[in-house]
């Protein structure tokens, strides 16, 4: 079968989708869009399309939107597509869609499996610690990201790294396995790889409870966590009662004994030290409620009597 004319289905939502489906637009016939139903947000009500879906209008691509695609799909089969491609879609699909086209439905996961099968794989990957993560191509099966993989491949999870900025490189990554996978995929040329359920971790949705920063842990594990929230949803912390958000913390070498954890022990030119388990960690960009996220520097310039700071603990 000649690639161009194969029938393809996409179905996702968030902005880790877009490139995979811009890829697939340039170089497969691509006969609709699966992505979530649209959102209405803040005190207006205004209708929100998901990044996915404003890619689709743009190339003129149908979009089809099932509040539950467990029982809504017919649409979809009507379509009579050679190739369904999941990519952070949001939900769970039937069995009726996984094996009804010719070449079965594949999705694109953001990590090493069967490592951190789930919704929250990029999240868990740097809050957990991880030196590397990746993109899977699997061939899907009723049991959540546990097919059989098709391909895979690794990228070094940095130090500078946070959710967004690896966010954004694992979906170029997932665009660029993608496309050298489908080819020898469709002509039936790699041999499926069966997960060995025995290694296999979960990435749970962040619940809210892990926004918020317990600073009786050690600097590395608070440290991972800040940037494992970062941009969304952000860990948090409470001064005086009052929730402040905190957006980047760099590791110190300091110690201090006879303090509490949580609290502030030093003033930087650019940064707050607050004492934790095994150390010091430094606050470098933070967000007061009902302002923006400002540098730690702006923060203290903000306060008349700054040196009170000293002492105060964070909750």
């Amino acid at each position: 079968m000649i690639m161009n004319k194969i029938k393809i289905i996409f179905m996702g939502t968030p902005l880790f989708s877009v490139l995979p489906l811009e890829a697939l637009i340039e170089n497969y016939q691509v006969v609709a869009v699966v992505t979530q139903p649209d959102r209405k947000v803040g005190r207006h009500q205004e209708v929100i399309f998901s990044p996915v879906k404003k890619v689709a209008l743009k190339h003129n691509i149908p979009v089809l939107q099932p509040h539950d695609i467990t029982v809504d799909y017919q649409t979809i089969l009507d379509l009579n597509p050679d190739l369904i491609i999941t990519c952070a879609y949001g939900q769970i699909l039937p069995k009726e869609l996984l094996f009804e086209p010719k070449y079965k439905c594949i999705n694109i996961h953001a990590s090493l499996l069967p490592k951190l099968r789930g919704g929250a794989p990029i999240h868990r990957a740097i809050m957990e610690g991880h030196y590397q993560t990746g993109i899977t191509i699997i061939q899907m099966t009723p049991k959540l990201d546990a097919g059989p993989i098709i391909s895979q491949r690794s990228l070094a999870i940095l130090e500078t790294d946070n959710v967004g900025t690896l966010h954004n490189r694992l979906s170029q990554l997932a665009k660029e396995l993608l496309l050298s996978t489908l080819p020898d995929f469709i002509n039936n040329k790699i041999k499926l790889i069966k997960q060995k359920e025995r290694e296999a971790t979960y990435a749970w949705n962040i619940k809210k409870g892990e926004e918020r920063i317990n600073w009786d842990q050690a600097k590395r594990q608070i440290f991972n966590q800040v940037r494992g929230l970062n941009p969304w949803p952000v860990a948090y912390t409470t001064l005086d009662g009052n929730i402040i958000k905190i957006w980047e913390v760099v590791i110190s070498d300091r110690t201090y004994f006879n303090k509490v954890n949580g609290e502030i022990v030093k003033l930087y030119d650019d940064g707050i030290g607050v004492k934790v388990y095994d150390g010091e960690l430094i606050i470098k960009k933070l967000q007061p409620a009902s302002k923006k996220m400002m540098a730690a520097q702006d923060y203290l310039n903000g306060i008349v009597a700054r040196e009170k700071l000293i002492g105060r603990i964070f909750y």
